[in-house]
C-alpha cells in the first residue's frame, strides 16, 4: 500500500466532510427513503428512486474519504526543522524571471491541491521543479505552456 502525503489541515478537512457524511447526510437520506416508502409503489415512486441515488453517492464518497485516510502520510511541516529547502509543505514565493511576476504556493497533497487558493498539487510540474532547491536557485518549469523560469525568493514553514 502506498501512503499518500497530505498536510495536517488536509487531514482536517477530509475527516470533517467524513463525520458531516456519516452524522448528517447519511441519517437524513436513511429517513428521506423511509418516507418515500410510506407512499407505496416503489417502481413509479421519484422520491424513493432519488433518495436511493442520493444514498449512493453518499456511500460512494464515504469509501473514498475513508480509503484516502487509510493511504495518508500527514506530515506537519512545523515540526520538521527549517533547512531553507523546498519540501512538501511549504510556502514558496517565486518571481517570473521574464516577466518579474510574483507568485506564491504553498506545496500540498494531491487532494488539497486548489491553484485559486494558491495550493499546489507536490506532483504538479511546478512543486516536482521545486522539491530540494533553496532560496535564491532558478528553476526551469516544464508546463503545458512551454518552459518558464523561476527564482526562489523565499522558502516559509508556516
Amino acid at each position: 500500500m502506498s501512503q499518500v502525503p497530505m498536510t495536517v489541515e488536509g487531514e482536517a478537512k477530509l475527516r470533517e466532510e467524513l463525520k458531516r457524511l456519516k452524522t448528517e447526510e447519511r441519517p437524513r437520506i436513511i429517513q428521506a427513503i423511509a418516507e418515500a416508502r410510506e407512499h407505496g409503489d416503489l417502481k413509479e415512486n421519484a422520491e424513493y428512486h432519488a433518495a436511493r441515488e442520493q444514498q449512493g453517492f453518499c456511500e460512494g464518497r464515504i469509501k473514498e474519504l475513508e480509503g484516502k485516510l487509510s493511504e495518508a502520510r500527514v506530515i506537519d511541516v512545523k515540526q520538521l526543522p527549517n533547512t531553507g529547502k523546498v519540501i512538501f509543505g511549504v510556502t514558496v514565493s517565486l518571481v517570473n524571471c521574464e516577466t518579474d511576476e510574483e507568485v506564491r504556493y504553498r506545496i500540498v497533497g494531491e487532494d488539497e491541491a486548489d491553484v485559486k487558493a494558491g495550493k499546489i498539487s507536490v506532483t504538479s510540474p511546478i512543486a516536482r521543479a521545486l522539491i530540494g532547491k533553496v532560496e535564491g536557485d532558478v528553476v526551469v518549469v516544464r508546463a503545458p505552456g512551454g518552459e518558464v523560469e523561476y527564482e526562489i525568493d523565499k522558502v516559509e514553514h508556516l
